[in-house]
């Protein structure tokens, strides 16, 4: 089965590209819509997602996703090593708390300044603890939060000047290969 992730530049299909990368897919290829041009908000794209949002994913097969979220679950499920049914519950808490409470707790501008500090410490304290977010091993959670953090000195121009186990985190992170092919390369 062949997979087709569709993006443009600068959208969150990188991470889901990323992820495809870490887990070593090699059977998916990469559709970079022209956003200015209005490639997602027209046919054929958005028979795969009405909304005419990006990243969404398609198969030979005509099973069609979007969310970058569920895309990330699903890839995880699909070609990630078998998890126990609180493994993959773990994941979705992490993968649903970077879109759903980091995400907007700092890109929404009025939150910004009162949720940033109640998400950072937490999430500095637990790097603390441990190299990656759901433990030792790096996993799709990493994948979902560790880009939200990526984004937000690249983005909003904010250091982790007083949270250095995110520091140091996000140095991991950006170390790793498919990091680099997926995200900084692009």
């Amino acid at each position: 089965m062949t997979m087709k992730l569709y993006g443009g530049a600068r959208t969150r299909a990188s991470i889901v590209h990323w992820y495809l990368e870490e887990l070593g897919v090699t059977d998916y290829e990469f559709v970079m819509l022209d956003m200015q041009a209005g490639e997602h908000l027209q046919e054929p794209f958005t028979a795969i997602n009405p909304f005419g949002k990006v990243p969404a994913i398609a198969t030979d097969e005509g099973y069609r996703l979007w969310e970058s979220g569920a895309i990330l679950l699903y890839v995880d499920e699909k070609y990630g090593p078998p998890k126990s049914a609180e493994e993959r519950a773990i994941a979705a808490q992490w993968v649903i708390f970077a879109n759903a409470t980091l995400g907007p707790g700092v890109f929404v501008e009025a939150s910004r300044e009162k949720q940033f500090p109640r998400l950072m410490a937490p999430l500095n304290a637990l790097l603390e603890r441990q190299d990656y977010i759901a433990g030792d091993g790096f996993t799709v959670a990493d994948v979902a939060v560790g880009s939200m953090l990526f984004y937000i000195p690249f983005m909003l121009k904010i250091e982790f000047t007083d949270y250095p186990a995110i520091a140091a985190y996000l140095q991991r992170i950006m170390a790793r290969p498919a990091f680099a092919k997926a995200i900084l390369n692009r």
